[in-house]
């Protein structure tokens, strides 16, 4: 929608229109795939789309107003600060210990935005910021933890723990290693290898997890711990077993290294890291 103003109109009089528009916005961002779980989103839609003023987002159009901006320029940021809102609602009677975790979260934002080295490079800086905000979004970490929890108390299969896995401790990860690779040329194929390796690491680092928390439990407790955790959680050692487990995170591994071939020598230190993730013990 495009909306066109005639001198003779009041502020007040566009109001609905400018609603409507952030309205839109706001649902066409929400209409997600199967990429984010089913009962994420509808939180998030009941959070987001019931009726509201939409103060916030007014104040944003008429600022558009002021500067002669596009109310479309405006869209993506009338809509942005309507999801902090609600965000903010959602969290005004939740402990200390959650609103210091949003308030890390959010100086990760600020770090990336206002450094001046990155700043340099507008293009790449967004590519940055981009990855980190699906890494920890609700198709990353906050989709993986919803799923971790939906998860406690059934047994599911290995494709679904991979999915959880590679969500809530892998995106993280994955960002971490790629985000400094948006910072300089670099060939598609060097890219997806080193994605491969992001991606892959990242899961072997959350099995050897698994694996640890099982055996640590088992020498505290002086029995197997399996017993005790097959019916809360799902993990990789009560889905197959301790040495399964083991077994298949040797095989991510090696997948993982096998990646890193064609990057050459400038990868020894990512190499060392990989070696570090399945060789610690704790």
């Amino acid at each position: 929608i495009m909306i066109t103003r005639a001198r003779s109109e009041t502020f007040r009089e566009l109001v609905e229109r400018y609603r409507d528009r952030v309205n839109a916005r706001l649902h066409q961002t929400l209409a997600v795939g199967t990429e984010v779980p089913r009962q994420l989103t509808e939180a998030m839609r009941y959070a987001v789309l019931g009726p509201g003023k939409r103060i916030r987002p007014l104040l944003s159009y008429a600022t558009g107003e002021l500067l002669e901006l596009e109310p479309q320029r405006v869209d993506p940021i009338a809509a942005a600060v309507e999801f902090m809102h609600a965000y903010s609602l959602v969290h005004d009677d939740l402990p200390v210990a959650i609103l210091a975790g949003d308030a890390l979260q959010a100086y990760a934002f600020e770090t990336l935005c206002e450094d001046p080295l990155l700043c340099t490079d507008p293009g790449a800086q967004i590519r940055v910021i981009g990855w980190l905000a699906r890494a920890v979004g609700p198709t990353g970490m906050v989709g993986g933890q919803l799923l971790d929890l939906e998860a406690e108390g059934r047994r599911v299969d290995e494709r679904r723990l991979a999915d959880i896995h590679r969500r809530k401790t892998g995106q993280l990860i994955r960002a971490a290693i790629m985000m400094p690779s948006e910072l300089v040329p670099l060939a598609a194929e060097a890219r997806r290898d080193l994605d491969a390796f992001a991606s892959d690491i990242g899961l072997v680092f959350q099995i050897v997890d698994d694996v640890l928390e099982v055996e640590q439990d088992t020498t505290t407790l002086g029995k197997n711990a399996l017993s005790d955790r097959r019916n809360e959680k799902s993990t990789y050692p009560s889905l197959l077993g301790l040495q399964g487990a083991r077994s298949r995170a040797d095989a991510l591994y090696a997948k993982a290294m096998s990646a890193l071939q064609s990057l050459g020598e400038g990868s020894a230190g990512l190499r060392w890291i990989a070696d570090y993730i399945v060789s610690r013990s704790r």
